[in-house]
């Protein structure tokens, strides 16, 4: 590695190369673009990532494929089964009911072919199940995958720079003294984004009836915005409690974190 032999490494993100390419894209004018980057006094670099964090990463990589993988399987023979009147409700948890029903021979309306057909998709789901429960048993998913990503902690000034790393944060086109705030900007690696935003909303599921200072801020913000509105703001809370957690050093509990 370019660190082994005393070079300070510094990784820049291509969104903000792009606006100092001249002319033409091509190897010369990007590196003549890099180099006049780099040298911009307020300009933010990419953390760069140690091997370990480069491993765990693969990691998410393989499951998020495989999580795709099964929600493709889901959706095709939903479909399949769908043409032959057999209609099933979208949870997943039906659909492998609805195939042990049909393995087992329940539906004497169904042929020969297509019951071997939901043995065989039956035999397919569950062994995606058990490649996805091995991949999150390696530790809590977030968790794991937030260490993998933020590489140096010190790049980041403080909790809110992290959230809008993540891209939790509204898009601005102010102007002239006057502020705009649109939607998240969604910026940097949406994998991330999405765990963030679906752990937030299962919190939200069950802030209901609870007293502790956290659901009952929930409550408030969901007593004067959207449900999406709440989810991704209380995203935001909780990318600025882990960077707190990660540039501290600390400790976390459950009372900190949703």
């Amino acid at each position: 590695m370019l660190s082994d032999l005393g070079h300070e490494v510094r990784l820049i993100s291509p969104q903000f190369a792009t606006p100092y390419v001249k002319s033409n894209k091509n190897d010369r004018n990007n590196a003549e673009a890099i180099y006049e980057a780099v040298g911009r006094p307020s300009m933010r670099f990419v953390p760069p990532k140690s091997p370990e964090q480069l491993a765990l990463q693969a990691v998410h990589r393989i499951r998020q494929r495989l999580v795709s993988d099964r929600t493709r399987l889901v959706n095709q023979i939903r479909s399949l089964l769908a043409e032959h009147g057999i209609v099933i409700a979208r949870d997943i948890s039906h659909l492998r009911s609805a195939l042990g029903e049909i393995a087992d021979g329940a539906d004497a309306g169904l042929g020969d072919l297509i019951r071997d057909l939901a043995r065989d998709v039956r035999e397919e789901l569950v062994e995606l199940d058990r490649r996805i429960a091995r991949i999150e048993g390696i530790g809590p998913v977030t968790a794991t995958a937030l260490v993998a990503a933020v590489g140096d902690r010190t790049c980041f000034k403080n909790g809110r720079q992290f959230a809008a790393w993540l891209g939790l944060v509204p898009k601005q086109r102010s102007s002239g003294g006057k502020a705009r705030l649109f939607g998240i900007s969604k910026r940097g690696d949406r994998y991330l984004r999405t765990l963030m935003i679906h752990g937030a909303r299962a919190v939200l599921g069950k802030a209901g009836g609870k007293q502790d200072p956290r659901s009952q801020w929930i409550g408030r913000m969901r007593d004067r915005g959207h449900p999406n509105v709440v989810t991704v703001a209380l995203a935001n809370k909780n990318a600025r409690i882990v960077w707190s957690i990660l540039s501290r050093g600390d400790d976390c509990h459950s009372a900190q974190v949703a």
